[in-house]
């Protein structure tokens, strides 16, 4: 039995594709900041990118505050299992702005192609939640 030329079959003896591929695909940084902008205006709220990182690989860190009061600092930060995660981290609740400026500033120092974006929104604690249970 001859096949025609326009014919498709997959092969027989395929092998399946490395699961591993799949996780190793990573949202680039810059179009995760352009989502976060959105999700943020779209509600209502303010969103300001303060420090522009690496587009492709940068690391991601959300100043949130509530109408300018200071509540939690996240960072995005790669999983063991090649996901990320995110977890807060510096100066905690109510800091003051000098205390915020030298955290960011010694973070510039250790990783020059970070992100900084600052949201000032209605219900942070709610948005922190949200943030913090994404995959």
């Amino acid at each position: 039995m001859t096949q025609s030329p326009l014919s498709c079959s997959a092969p027989t003896s395929a092998t399946p594709p490395d699961p591993g591929l799949f996780r190793m695909s990573r949202l680039p940084t810059h179009v995760e900041v352009g989502g976060i902008l959105r999700r943020v205006s779209a509600a209502g709220d303010f969103a300001t990118v303060i420090r522009k990182g690496d587009e492709e690989r940068g690391s991601l860190m959300l100043i949130v505050t509530n109408r300018g009061r200071h509540v939690a600092i996240l960072e995005r930060l790669l999983d063991l299992d090649s996901g990320y995660r995110w977890r807060a981290v510096g100066p905690g609740e109510s800091a003051g702005s000098l205390e915020i400026a030298d955290f960011l500033a010694k973070r510039a120092r250790f990783d020059d192609d970070s992100w900084v974006i600052e949201l000032d929104i209605a219900e942070p604690e709610r948005f922190i939640a949200e943030t913090i249970a994404l995959p």
